[in-house]
């Protein structure tokens, strides 16, 4: 898919920024003066405008037009890949992940340890209306003929949007959950018993950890870049020598880290996988959430063998509060919809329908659009108030989608005294042990940047950085 005309008008623009052809303060272009130019419509030099101040390139003055941002600070250098032993690892981290996030829940905290966007960023007016108007045309008989595998309607926009994304999954094979991480769950359970080994990214997803905990299984970290994902020569290596029933990662803006997987290296870790028979659970709720000119391919569409379980939700990227999810499980779509059966038997019917109704109009493009083009502008705000405000020698990783940063601090800095004492000041971050089966990464924090950037999110940083330079 090539680049709309306001991502090649924005691109153009970014480039002579860049190239010291337009300077910081210098007004550029106005929106006629484009219009007349280059034969194009004013909404697209409106959206090309709207990408760059996503991107911190130009700042709007009322009345006056558009100008070139002035000089960022210089970002702080990225994180190096992680590097796990390797070895086996029985997990126990729920009970510090329920301390940690079970302090940071209020309203009035700032919420940069919390797992989801500010709901000030999604339709819920017109969410709200298709609920109405799904219920007021409800058939009584889907009540009952919707519950094995989840209402046939959404099950078929889901459909669409694979093979809009390159992989073939007919509706039939799409179970509908509680949200991703019962899908999650469920796959896990399908292919594992009490005792098995799971390989996992380093640093990882703590539900991810608690899942395993909960099921009694063992994990194996192995070595993740922030860059691009997880190591394959050390996952090899790792096949090889503990013999997995399953891999759980995240290919696309991983959680913490933010990394992503390019499409090369999502076909080699098929592959790789298909190779020794082990199932890929691919939790996905993060790749409509992409800031670049298309969504990035996921696993599945490299599937040949029914072996990637694709999991994903729009608890993300749309509707929080729904928990409307999926699973794709290729060849254990039946043993998945056997034990939602079993478990919690069906996810609720009017969220289906409203999101059925929802996706039918047409209007989640748009939506994920602006969605995208506002993370990426906080992204860009929270980037510069770390460079500004956190010790010398923290590193940060600069994602391409998503809403999370991963800080690693300086050595010295303990991120669960720093989670303690920022709680204290009104503010909450994911400390880094959370995220590890040994509780590694003692100095290290996820941000998320989901929340609309104001004075109160720039104090909090800078808070954050005097709290951390104090125990150097």
């Amino acid at each position: 898919m090539g680049l709309k005309l306001y991502e090649e008008l924005a691109d153009e623009i970014a480039a002579m920024i860049a190239n010291k052809l337009l300077l910081p303060g210098e007004r550029i272009a106005s929106v006629r003066q484009q219009h007349v130019r280059r034969g194009v419509s004013p909404a697209t030099v409106f959206q090309a405008y709207y990408l760059l101040e996503a991107r911190g390139l130009i700042v709007a003055r009322p009345r006056s037009g558009y100008y070139v941002a002035p000089q960022r600070a210089a970002l702080a250098p990225e994180p190096e890949a992680s590097q796990p032993a390797g070895a086996s690892t029985r997990v126990d981290v729920s009970e510090l992940v329920f301390e940690v996030l079970g302090a940071a829940g209020a309203r009035d905290i700032v919420p940069f340890g919390s797992a989801f966007p500010s709901p000030l960023l999604f339709p819920m007016a017109r969410l709200a209306r298709c609920v109405a108007g799904s219920m007021r045309r409800l058939d009584p008989w889907s009540t009952v003929a919707d519950l094995p595998q989840g209402n046939a309607e959404l099950r078929r926009q889901i459909a669409l949007r694979y093979q809009r994304d390159g992989a073939q999954v007919a509706s039939d094979e799409i179970v509908i959950t509680n949200g991703a991480l019962e899908a999650l769950n469920l796959c896990l359970q399908a292919v594992t018993r009490p005792g098995d080994a799971v390989l996992i990214e380093s640093p990882s997803f703590y539900a991810g950890l608690q899942a395993l905990e909960r099921l009694d299984l063992v994990a194996i970290e192995i070595a993740t870049s922030p860059r691009d994902g997880i190591d394959l020569a050390a996952l090899a290596e790792a096949l090889a020598r503990h013999r997995p029933k399953a891999c759980w990662l995240m290919t696309s803006f991983q959680n913490p880290l933010g990394g992503l997987m390019p499409p090369e290296k999502k076909r080699a870790l098929v592959a790789l996988l298909a190779e020794h028979e082990v199932p890929l659970i691919e939790d996905d709720v993060y790749g409509e959430l992409y800031f670049g000119a298309q969504r990035p391919a996921h696993s599945k569409s490299f599937d040949s063998k029914g072996l990637v379980m694709h999991c994903s939700s729009f608890s993300k990227s749309l509707a929080p509060g729904f928990r409307v999810g999926w699973a794709a499980p290729g060849r254990y779509a039946r043993a998945v919809e056997r034990l939602r059966l079993t478990t919690s038997l069906a996810a609720a019917l009017p969220s289906q329908l409203a999101l059925a109704d929802y996706l039918g109009q047409g209007a989640y493009e748009r939506h994920l659009r602006q969605l995208r083009l506002a993370l990426a502008g906080q992204q860009q705000q929270m980037l510069e108030a770390i460079a500004v405000h956190f010790p010398a020698g923290t590193r940060v990783t600069r994602p391409q989608g998503g809403y999370f940063v991963w800080v690693e601090l300086p050595k010295g800095v303990d991120a669960l005294a720093l989670h303690r004492s920022a709680l204290r000041h009104g503010i909450s971050v994911a400390p880094g042990p959370i995220f590890s089966a040994n509780r590694a990464f003692g100095n290290c924090l996820r941000l998320n940047y989901g929340h609309i950037w104001d004075e109160t999110h720039e104090a909090a940083i800078a808070t954050l950085g005097r709290l951390a330079a104090a125990q150097l």
